[in-house]
């Protein structure tokens, strides 16, 4: 039995009391101190590669209640439904219906916070671990986790995953994935210019053993003014081997060094990028990525949900940013490499706007373009996307 069943249970539990007589402290946490929010994201996303043109038009609806607090105890449950015109290979959501989230959380001392169930885990920049927001079906956890906050500037989160919700379709066959992963991420900000994570991750995936990893890492990051610049800064490093029954042995780090100046309301931003390869028998991975926010939005180097190949892989990234009012924008540049073998896997660039109005709503469009890779791979065709989104929250 996965964890979210027996969240999703003591929830729906939970929920069916608020239509019969209850006592009134259940009452006041089940309904009077409840939060329901509803979202609709609707999208225009059309794919043009290997001389054909996909689209596809989908609108999720998202429905989330939190209760309030009985005894410290509280329950979430969030529920997607998607919608499209048809399913395409080339497109990354689909039709479907089920439980997002769906757990039981229990508010200890020392800010702390305790969760089981079917849960969101965004950890640092969820560069190793994230839920894929930017998909209509978003990527959950059915885990146990603890967040403490009880030691001043310090956050400390742990979890246990024994399954991991997927962004693919049931029929996929990809949808799940059972673990016995452990997550442990330390974050301590001493000051604007000194936030500092350590993290180890320690992987088991037991349906696709080949994602099975042990990743530890340290990453420093901080911004603050200077006179009329804004600064910004950040530097990792991380180790990862290969875990559990991982059929390759291996070892491979990852680099990162990112830097940006800000002034006038326009950002500049430029960075290095590495997801080193042990001499091309294995590479750098990231199956627990948001991996649609990093290395190109074209989503060329997914690699089956890994984020890398065994070859590795070098990115070269810049970008501009600001606001005119309150519409954003943001310009941004890749060329890419592989880590051995000097191949050339190509450059992307892409603009975005993005426009918040009237309060509960927002529009954004967003073009990438793929193109100059070496022949021969399978991200080495050309390719253009283009993303009209329009989101309403209540």
């Amino acid at each position: 039995m996965k964890f979210s069943t027996a969240a999703l249970a003591v929830s729906a539990a939970l929920l069916g009391l608020s239509n019969v007589a209850i006592a009134d402290p259940v009452s006041k946490a089940l309904v009077e101190d409840a939060k329901v929010n509803v979202q609709f994201r609707a999208r225009f996303e059309q794919v043009d590669q290997l001389s054909d043109t996909q689209d596809l038009t989908s609108l999720r609806t998202r429905l989330t209640y939190q209760s309030g607090e009985l005894a410290n105890f509280f329950v979430l449950a969030e529920v997607d439904d998607v919608r499209a015109t048809d399913e395409k290979p080339w497109i990354s959501d689909y039709e479907y219906t089920e439980i997002n989230q769906a757990f039981v959380g229990y508010k200890a001392p020392a800010d702390t916070v305790l969760k089981y169930g079917r849960q969101r885990i965004l950890l640092d920049n969820q560069r190793f671990v994230g839920g894929v927001g930017f998909r209509q079906n978003e990527q959950t956890y059915d885990a146990f986790s603890v967040e403490t906050k009880g030691v001043e500037n310090l956050t400390a989160f742990y979890a246990y995953v024994n399954n991991v919700n997927r962004i693919f379709s049931e029929a996929s066959g990809n949808a799940d994935h059972n673990n016995d992963t452990h997550l442990l991420n330390l974050n301590y900000k001493a000051n604007a210019w000194a936030n500092v994570s350590g993290y180890a991750y320690l992987i088991d995936n037991q349906d696709k053993p080949a994602f099975s990893t042990d990743t530890y890492g340290v990453r420093l990051s901080g911004k603050g003014d200077v006179g009329s610049l804004q600064l910004a800064y950040t530097l990792e490093y991380a180790k990862q081997s290969d875990g559990a029954d991982n059929p390759v042995s291996y070892d491979a780090d990852y680099q990162l060094a990112e830097a940006s100046l800000g002034f006038s309301g326009i950002n500049a931003k430029l960075g290095y990028e590495v997801l080193g390869s042990d001499k091309g028998n294995a590479g750098f991975i990231t199956p627990l990525a948001t991996l649609h926010a990093f290395q190109g939005w074209t989503d060329k180097f997914l690699f089956g949900g890994a984020g890398n190949w065994n070859k590795g892989m070098n990115d070269l990234y810049g970008s501009l940013s600001g606001n005119f009012g309150d519409l954003k924008w943001l310009a941004v540049y890749h060329k890419f490499e592989s880590d051995v073998d000097n191949i050339d896997m190509g450059k992307e660039w892409g603009v975005s706007l993005a426009y918040p109005f009237a309060k509960h709503y927002s529009v954004e469009a967003k073009y990438a373009s793929f193109s100059g890779a070496d022949a021969g791979y399978a991200f080495s065709s050309d390719a253009d996307k283009v993303w009209l989104t329009f989101e309403a929250k209540y």
